[in-house]
């Protein structure tokens, strides 16, 4: 299938997910312009973020699929799923997607409260440079990217509570490391396995509508970038201050206010 005119390739896509070396700002100027959507604070040279074009959506939750494939996701849970929500009253009813995933804030509320203690880690970006910074069970990496290492989890439930966007879960099968008959926290990790490699996270990969975009928003020629400064996008809460990372074009706030905190 041919690439539409005004999008780049996903070969050039992966590169430029990658690239290094951008001018100091640039990552804000992206951003900074489209309301409500908040702006990335890192000044590294990768900053993951993720879109979704609900324009293009078509609900065939080839996406989902493709997370549970990729990852053993377990029944009955999702770290990625998509939402049919109603708007309307009968007769005159419309029915709206909304897929769902976490939001990989830049200021998530999941990782500061998380009870397990500190320790040391250290992260090499594509460039190859090294950055030192504290990671509890649920943290996140200095390229935005959050994750839990399941093996230092206690199944406490903590940051499952918290979130606002009731995107994660606790296993229902894997265990705490930490406190074994316990069960793990886990959600959506972005398919940081995959992106560390250069690959595009499994539900972007699989969608044939191209409505999913997961790349660099600290280099202004990633695919993304471009694709927000064309855009008014929005995201979901940005009440909360967590600056969310995920965007959504078209996305309808009495649709999403009806959908706050709820599973099908």
């Amino acid at each position: 299938m041919k690439e539409p005119k005004d999008k780049i390739g996903r070969a050039e896509f992966l590169k430029k997910a990658a690239g290094v070396g951008i001018a100091a700002g640039v990552g804000l100027s992206v951003i900074s312009a489209l309301k409500p959507a908040e702006a990335a604070s890192t000044k590294e040279s990768v900053r993951w973020g993720f879109l979704i074009d609900l324009n293009r959506c078509v609900g065939c939750m080839a996406c989902a699929v493709a997370c549970k494939t990729e990852n053993d996701v377990r029944l009955g849970v999702f770290r990625n799923e998509v939402k049919y929500l109603e708007k309307g009253k009968y007769p005159q009813v419309t029915r709206k997607i909304l897929p769902w995933l976490c939001n990989h804030c830049d200021n998530p509320i999941c990782t500061s409260q998380c009870p397990a203690d500190e320790v040391d880690a250290t992260f090499t970006f594509p460039d190859g440079k090294k950055v030192s910074y504290k990671k509890r069970a649920t943290y996140q990496r200095p390229d935005g990217v959050v994750l839990i290492d399941q093996d230092r989890c206690i199944g406490c439930g903590m940051c499952v509570s918290l979130c606002p966007y009731d995107v994660r879960y606790l296993d229902p099968v894997k265990e705490a490391g930490a406190n074994p008959g316990a069960n793990a926290a886990d959600k959506c990790t972005l398919c940081a396995h995959r992106i560390d490699k250069g690959v595009v996270p499994a539900c972007v990969n699989t969608c044939q509508a191209e409505a999913r975009v997961a790349g660099n928003l600290a280099d202004s020629g990633s695919e993304i970038s471009k694709i927000l400064k064309k855009n008014k996008v929005d995201v979901i809460q940005p009440e909360k201050n967590t600056k969310p990372q995920c965007f959504y074009i078209n996305l309808d706030p009495d649709v999403f206010a009806k959908g706050r905190g709820t599973r099908e």
